[in-house]
């Protein structure tokens, strides 16, 4: 017991190299099986079926879910006549695959809702698909900034930019919160994993990328997107991560953010507008413009939701039942004309209504 207490003051201890090796392998095994959020599915599924939807509307659709992504880059980089390990965007993999292949891949990829639990994932899929959809938004902003061309492959590395996180979650059971203990910064977070682990989620992310036969280039941006020396997409993806943190009140290193910036050819000035542009910016509300159509009760479960608390804990802080929670989120995304959380805390973020 009195060891017990010990190690849990001290922390997870760094793994012997063969327990390490052992438990990536595992989880690496166990993200086979990473599932998209069911809206994305269903939506990707009626897009593929229609015959007068847009190709635009399914890259969106695709782009919209990490799992979603990683399924159809995979297969797209192994269909017969494609070049291997090349395609690195959403476009030219519907392109390959075309609705009928999207279609089948749709119709039999795992699913993840938010009302029921699915063993094994609990809400991290919900929680890192947020961050995942702010930085992915940060770095188009960023790319319409300094004038990055390749915004199509910038998109899906932004989306899957922390999917080493995944990864830790399965293989230490005291991630994040043994191993980052009280960092604050993303950066500091990122020591904490070195020092505790051996490896950080970021060079995680990038071996997994390459296992799953993703191209190497959107490997290394994952793989480098902590990195002192980060150059081009991953340094569009570092600066981004930050916003992404920043936008939602979290702390950064201010002198870290106009490193990065600068190393982009982006100068303080134009640093500022950004980040007064994006959602949450500065920490302070929108002036609420427009009237809010949501009640009282819906926006104060929508709060809770943009915080990552799953629905029994929204039901037990207001004091209601899950069923009821289901009903208030299911009316404020169609009151939002929204597909999914994601979506109906961005607008209602940006609207100034959250």
């Amino acid at each position: 017991m009195a060891r017990a207490r010990a190690e849990g003051v001290r922390g997870p201890q760094p793994p012997q190299p063969d327990g390490h090796g052992r438990r990536l392998t595992a989880a690496f095994e166990a993200l086979e099986g990473f599932p998209a959020l069911v809206e994305s599915r269903n939506r990707l599924l009626r897009l593929a079926r229609e015959e007068r939807s847009s190709v635009g509307e399914m890259v969106a659709a695709v782009e919209s879910d990490v799992s979603l992504v990683i399924a159809v880059l995979r297969l797209a980089n192994r269909a017969p006549g494609a070049k291997k390990g090349k395609v690195t965007s959403i476009p030219k993999a519907i392109e390959i695959l075309r609705p009928s292949g999207v279609e089948a891949l749709a119709s039999r990829t795992a699913v993840f809702d938010f009302f029921e639990r699915t063993p094994g994932w609990d809400a991290q899929p919900e929680r890192f698909r947020l961050h995942s959809v702010a930085t992915q938004r940060a770095a188009e902003r960023l790319a319409r900034e300094i004038g990055y061309e390749d915004r199509d492959e910038l998109l899906v590395s932004a989306l899957l930019h922390d999917i080493g996180q995944l990864v830790l979650v399965h293989a230490y059971p005291g991630f994040p919160g043994q191993v980052h203990g009280d960092a604050r910064t993303p950066e500091e977070r990122v020591h904490r994993e070195r020092r505790e682990l051996g490896v950080d989620h970021a060079l995680v992310g990038g071996v997994l990328a390459r296992r799953w036969g993703l191209p190497n280039r959107l490997a290394a941006a994952i793989e480098r997107h902590h990195s002192d020396e980060a150059e081009g997409e991953a340094a569009i993806i570092r600066l981004a991560d930050m916003l992404a943190h920043y936008t939602h009140g979290q702390p950064v290193e201010p002198a870290e953010m106009l490193k990065v910036s600068r190393s982009l050819g982006l100068s303080a000035e134009s640093l500022r507008a950004v980040m007064y542009e994006l959602p949450y910016g500065g920490g302070q509300s929108r002036r609420n413009v427009e009237p809010c159509p949501l009640s009282n009760r819906e926006v104060d479960v929508l709060k809770r939701l943009a915080e990552g608390k799953v629905y029994k804990q929204i039901a037990l802080e207001l004091s209601l039942s899950t069923s009821t929670v289901r009903t208030h989120l299911h009316n404020t995304y169609t009151k939002l004309g929204a597909v999914d959380r994601a979506q109906a805390v961005l607008v209602a973020t940006e609207r100034g209504w959250i």
